[in-house]
Parts: C-alpha cells; structure tokens; sequence
C-alpha cells in the first residue's frame, strides 16, 4: 500500500505516507506540478540534513523537491525487534564470508523510495542519494530504470570491498556513540565526529554543530534505528554489477577530503556507471557544508536540466 496521509497534529511542513506498508514522513518544496526531484539522506541521518537552502536552491532550478525521513530515523515509522542487531557479529561473518540476518535491506530501502513516488502519484523522478542515501539511489537507478530519470550519488561508494576502508579512528567514533539518551553526551560525541569527518577547508563553529546536533535530537532519537541503518549497509556489500546496469544519466559528486568515505569510493562509483560524470571538489569531506551548498546545487541543477531539456 502506498498513499499520502492527511497531517493533523504534527509541525506544519511534515506530512505522512504510506509506502513499502511503512509510515514514512516527508516535506516538499517548490511547484508539485514541475518534475520531482527526491532527496534520499544516510546513515541515521534524518531528511532535515537537506537544509531548506538545499531543498530550495534545488527548487528554484524549476523543481518539485522531496525529502524524507528513511525507515527507523526521524519521524519516519521504527522497526521493533526482540533482540537488536550485533555489528561486530555482522562485521566478522562478513569477513569471513558468511551469510549474514539483517532486520531489512538497502534493496527493501530503495522499495521505500519508490513507494514515496507511488503514494505521491509521480511516475518517475530525479533521485540526489548522500552516503548511504547514494547507496540507496543507485540501487533504486539499477532496479527501477523506468522510475529514475537521473542520478545523482554524493559522498558514496560502490561497495567494491578492494577500496581503502575507514581508519580504526573513525570507525570507533561512529560505532561507540553514547549508551545513554543524555542531550550533553550526545552533542560532545557528534562534535568530536564531525570534526574528523567534517569537511577540512569549511570547518563549522561549535556554536553552529551544537544547534545541528540538538535540532536532530530533539527531533527524534533512535539508536537502533542507526544499527539497523549500518547493518543494512553490511549486508549489501559489493554493488559493483549492479552499477553496471545503470543506464540513467549520472553525476557523482565527492569531496577530495572524506575520511569516512574516502574519495576513490566515489571515483569507482563513476568507473562503474555507463558514462557518468565525476566532480571531486577540493576540501569538502563527508558533509554538506554551508558554504559548499550553492556550488552542489549548482551541479545537480544544471545536471538535472540538461537530461531533462534532452
């Protein structure tokens, strides 16, 4: 089932949907009756990481723009298990090549993006994926070619398992987050990681990662959500032959200075796609800094436009 919901008592640009039988909250900017751009965001990131200049900027390039929360993050309906997941135990089958159970896919994630356009009666749009919103939106590209106009894969990977992988740093700072829902702990722990992972040449003030930390959080909060988000990543793996079958015009988008994803994940990503367009931008890491924001909608606008003046 997939259908838009009334929104009676929630802020007054949420509004819900059903889709992939999953109530699934999102917001739109811009002319519904233009050509719809959906904006898929990552890892236990909720769809206010598009900031309203993002979404806007998109929408003054003549658009319909739609962002939402992902499954589990946000506003978007949680999945409850009776037991959560253990990364470390998906993490080591993985190494050794065993099978792993994950409570859903990046596959059944990009089944949630397309049922954002069926509940909202767009037959087919331009998808913009950051991180594993990328991972996301190609796999949605690949399954669904008759849904996905363009494409457009910012700070992700193909998954090739040869690529150079996160250092151990960054890896227990995304791993060991705060164990109690505790506002002080949450906000000292997100500016530690932003300031490895952030972009290096457009560092944000403390002052400016506190209110992005503390709007996020007393949005909503759900750890778990963020494991389930991360073993779906596990799971998936390798999307290399996938890409493969990508036939939407493409443009990958990274920063030179991305310690979470290093930038040769976003070279392989365009080395797999048919004729897709690489743009490495100087300074920029895993993170849509303000002062970055008018050039990288400049690049998806002007993307956007030239396949759809085609």
């Amino acid at each position: 089932m997939n259908q838009a919901l009334k929104n009676d008592n929630e802020p007054s640009t949420d509004q819900y949907l059903i889709s992939n039988n999953l109530r699934l909250c999102y917001d739109e900017f811009g002319d519904q009756s233009k050509p719809a751009i959906v904006l898929v965001m990552g890892l236990g990131t909720q769809m206010i990481a598009w900031t309203d200049e993002f979404c806007q900027g998109l929408a003054d390039f003549g658009y319909r723009v739609i962002r939402y929360d992902n499954r589990d993050i946000g506003l978007s309906e949680k999945i409850k298990l009776d037991k959560p997941v253990s990364i470390p135990r998906i993490m080591l089958r993985k190494r050794f090549g065993l099978s792993v159970k994950v409570p859903y896919t990046l596959n059944d994630m990009a089944t949630d993006a397309i049922g954002v356009l069926d509940a909202l009666n767009i037959e087919k749009a331009h998808f913009v994926g950051a991180s594993m919103g990328g991972m996301i939106s190609q796999l949605v590209a690949a399954n669904y070619p008759e849904r996905c106009i363009s494409l457009t894969s910012i700070m992700s990977s193909s998954g090739n398992p040869t690529l150079p992988v996160t250092s151990l740093k960054v890896t227990k700072l995304m791993v060991n987050r705060p164990k109690v829902p505790d506002e002080d702990a949450i906000v000292t722990h997100g500016i530690k990681l932003w300031r490895v992972i952030g972009s290096p040449d457009y560092p944000a003030s403390d002052e400016a990662l506190t209110t992005k930390i503390l709007r996020s959080v007393r949005r909503s909060l759900y750890p778990l959500g963020y494991r389930n988000h991360m073993a779906a990543i596990l799971e998936n793996g390798d999307r290399r032959e996938q890409l493969k079958k990508i036939t939407a015009p493409t443009l990958v988008i990274h920063g030179k200075g991305d310690v979470l994803v290093p930038v040769d994940a976003g070279i392989d990503t365009a080395k797999h796609i048919i004729n897709a367009e690489l743009k490495l931008i100087e300074g920029m890491g895993h993170d849509l800094p303000v002062e970055l924001v008018p050039r990288i909608v400049r690049m998806i606008g002007e993307h956007v436009n030239s396949v759809d003046s085609k």
